[in-house]
């Protein structure tokens, strides 16, 4: 099953990605990745899809669906280094994983999130995404039949 990372949330001041699966009048009800807890965060909680983060690169910025993939290019079937690794570590293996990345801009409080999103995903979601670029494509595919 592919991972949908529009609807992969992670939620400030809370540990662990979780899946959006509706709109409450008091804000969004999601579910925990981990332990498929449901639970509605507030209007307030501040709310990022996995899709909409960006790491800064020496050539701009690269999508984080983009780096996952880097990522599981370099580790193969293995989990990504624990967030709990030295720095350096984490720095080594962004720099085979990602070797543009802006070293000034992309910290390793940074890296480490990355790789605890990385392992969550591995272990309770799946690192084959989807998303809008597919959507994109079925779309515009059916535009180019209607005009032949």
């Amino acid at each position: 099953m592919k991972t949908d990372l529009t609807k992969i949330l992670s939620v400030s001041g809370h540990s662990g990605l979780f899946l959006y699966l509706s709109q409450s009048r008091a804000g969004a009800i999601v579910e925990a990745l981990a332990d498929k807890k449901r639970t509605c965060f507030g209007l307030n909680s501040k709310m990022t899809a996995l899709e909409d983060i960006s790491i800064y690169t020496d050539e701009g910025e690269t999508k984080l669906k983009d780096v996952f993939i880097m990522m599981k290019g370099v580790l193969g079937e293995d989990d990504a280094p624990s967030s709990k690794s030295s720095p350096e570590e984490l720095k080594a293996f962004f720099a085979k994983a990602l070797p543009g990345y802006d070293r000034d801009r992309f910290y390793v409080s940074h890296m480490k999130k990355v790789v605890d999103w990385y392992n969550a995903l591995k272990k309770y979601a799946s690192l084959d995404f989807s998303g809008p670029d597919e959507e994109d494509t079925e779309t515009s595919g059916s535009t180019e039949e209607k005009q032949k």
